[in-house]
């Protein structure tokens, strides 16, 4: 695991070995173990790539930059590759040579013996970059699921890549300019996920994807990975019996492949159902305990760590247990937001970042439950296609206005819970008569008309979620849903709030869940087999329910929630109340300031609980200020 960056210039540039190490020196604490740069200014244009090691896997020789046997090639890494071990064994029967035991090493040899079509090839999380000499290019290549990130900027003199954008705006020769469809993405979704960046000039780059850099024209091309079809299975009329079966194959396999480490490693176990499946199965995999990480709320209503504790007492692990009050928090706080280089307000990342803190002073590695709703369908928002569909058949839009007028004044919720109130507000402004409801309710900051209200209409795109669907494309089932998540949400949030949160504090997070192997399968099953009624993620808890006690996974669970509306009153009060000063305001030119003045006001009195709306334009403040301030 590893940060890496790059730079090409298109003239000989005597400073590149000084911004290279700028560069690195920005990403230090994705790699505190190790670092390496690699630099070629002999011919017409500058090339130099960096990156900084967490050191995992062949601790003594793994050492990057990584070149091919004639030194033609060079290679910068970020990542795992959980089928290395595999893929050398094929190389090796073709007579290939290693001088390492390192993954890193079998991405170059495969380069080497297949091109680029080697990409499709690898199983694991990454973002990699191969300067090819013999053909003047550069390659930037990003995994399947999106896990590792990957930005790039282009002048008409440089190319810039980086594992953070921090990196690359150490080094950038201007100062860049908000997006106006960063902004609007943001502040519809809480986070902006590829290819925008809140930056116009800078990108990140799409998830399966290869970016080529010609060293002669400066031309860009983006291509996605062709992927081979490996698997020859035909799933798509295998009975719930054998699905179950299959099932647990595949999900014990994954954290099996996901725990090969040269380090101490762990789970991060919250007691939800993909948690507590991934640490049983790691659990039934080694010889010795193994170490479980957990994460809870002086508020009682958000603390779960009594089903952590539960399923720690199961599989006899030895547990770690970490109770959180926004006091901890107050001297991180500003350390958290601030290293996602963009605003983002998943208020998750608090707590994520504090287990992977605690967790460092254990282990260097934890196998996490994340993209577990994402496979097997287990978020409440999978119900709303159903529930959207029955509601329109009785009420009218006519009606419906009438409901939303009603919940606005008898469901005014005054506190920050998330329960049945909380829920009935989300589902009735999510509603949408013409089959759109899916981009409402993944919109968790404001909704696409809301945004007129708090941002001024010259900084709005309002369609620009549109562009993640196909044209004409109906979101309207499960397997629509879950492609549309794993796109947006999964890419664009939880796996930028798990990156960045665990290499601030310098552990590699790894996902079973997210396995292509997983994930050809169950997109081969009918939905009732992952939605069963109402029945959320039915499969995976049918097929692992025999080794917890009876309707253990069936129990209801909050996910990471954060009591952050609470905290904008206590903690954070004196600081938010900073951030609707008129003269910022004013001179920001971005926000209704009345507007966004009594959302804040209103929250701040228990007038009205906003405490989505509040915590992302305080998250945008706190990065506005650190930026432009």
């Amino acid at each position: 695991m590893c940060g890496i960056s790059g730079i090409y210039s298109i003239t000989k540039d005597k400073e590149v070995s000084l911004k290279i190490s700028e560069m690195n020196n920005e990403i230090i604490h994705r790699g505190p173990d190790d670092g390496g740069v690699y630099i070629n200014d002999d011919i017409n244009y500058s090339v130099a790539m960096g990156m900084r090691r967490l050191s995992i896997i062949d601790l003594n020789s793994g050492k990057q930059p990584i070149h091919s046997l004639d030194k033609s090639k060079v290679l910068v890494f970020n990542g795992e590759i959980y089928n290395y071990q595999e893929l050398k064994t094929k190389l090796l029967k073709k007579g290939a040579t290693f001088l390492t035991n390192s993954d890193t090493e079998v991405i170059m040899r495969l380069y080497e013996e297949y091109g680029r079509s080697s990409f499709s090839m690898l199983d694991g999380m990454f973002a990699f970059s191969i300067y090819d000499i013999t053909l003047n290019k550069i390659l930037v290549v990003r995994d399947f699921f999106g896990e590792k990130p990957l930005y790039y900027y282009q002048t008409k003199d440089y190319f810039y890549w980086a594992s953070e954008l921090k990196s690359i705006k150490k080094v950038a020769p201007k100062n860049f300019n908000i997006s106006k469809k960063g902004l609007s993405l943001y502040f519809q979704l809480t986070y902006i996920p590829a290819p925008h960046t809140i930056y116009e000039e800078v990108y990140k780059l799409e998830s399966n994807s290869i970016l080529e850099f010609d060293c002669v024209t400066n031309n860009i091309e983006i291509t996605k990975i062709k992927r081979k079809k490996e698997f020859s299975d035909n799933y798509s009329d295998l009975t719930f019996s054998e699905a179950k079966i299959k099932t647990r194959e595949l999900v014990y396999n994954s954290v099996n492949s996901r725990s090969i480490s040269d380090v101490p490693l762990g789970t991060f176990l919250s007691g939800g159902v993909d948690s507590s499946i991934v640490s049983h199965c790691l659990n039934e995999s080694v010889n010795s305990k193994i170490n479980t990480f957990s994460i809870g709320f002086n508020t009682k209503q958000f603390d779960e760590t009594e089903k952590s504790r539960k399923v720690s007492k199961l599989i006899g692990s030895n547990h770690h247990e970490f109770i959180l009050s926004d006091k901890d928090l107050v001297d991180d706080l500003d350390n958290i937001l601030s290293n996602y280089d963009e605003p983002f307000a998943d208020p998750s990342a608090l707590p994520t970042y504090m287990v992977s803190k605690y967790t460092s002073q254990k282990v260097k590695v934890a196998l996490t439950g994340d993209g577990g709703d994402e496979m097997f369908g287990g978020y409440n928002k999978y119900y709303v296609g159903k529930l959207n569909n029955l509601y329109i058949k009785y009420f009218s839009e006519k009606n419906h206005a009438k409901m939303l007028s009603f919940s606005s004044k008898f469901l005014n919720q005054k506190k920050d819970s998330r329960g049945l109130i909380f829920k009935s507000n989300k589902l009735l402004k999510s509603i949408n008569y013409e089959n759109n409801f899916y981009m409402n309710i993944i919109s968790l900051g404001f909704h696409r008309k809301e945004l007129l209200s708090i941002l001024k209409s010259n900084k709005v795109e309002s369609d620009i979620l549109d562009s993640y669907t196909e044209k004409d494309d109906l979101i309207n089932n499960l397997k629509q849903f879950r492609k549309i998540d794993r796109k947006l949400s999964l890419e664009g949030d939880l796996l930028v709030k798990v990156d960045r949160a665990s290499m601030l504090a310098s552990i590699e997070c790894r996902a079973p869940f997210l396995n292509m192997k997983i994930l050809d399968f169950v997109e081969q099953l009918p939905d009732k087999y992952l939605l069963n009624g109402w029945n959320k993620k039915y499969l995976l808890k049918e097929s692992f329910k025999d080794a917890f006690p009876k309707n253990f996974l069936n129990k209801s669970k909050q996910g990471f929630a954060v009591p952050v509306g609470d905290w904008l009153k206590l903690s954070f009060k004196k600081e938010l109340l900073s951030y609707i000063d008129r003269s910022l305001l004013i001179k920001q030119d971005l926000f209704n300031v009345d507007y966004i003045t009594e959302l804040v006001i209103n929250h701040l009195n228990s007038t009205k609980d906003n405490t989505y709306k509040v915590w992302t334009f305080y998250c945008f403040q706190k990065w506005y200020l650190l930026n432009f301030n």
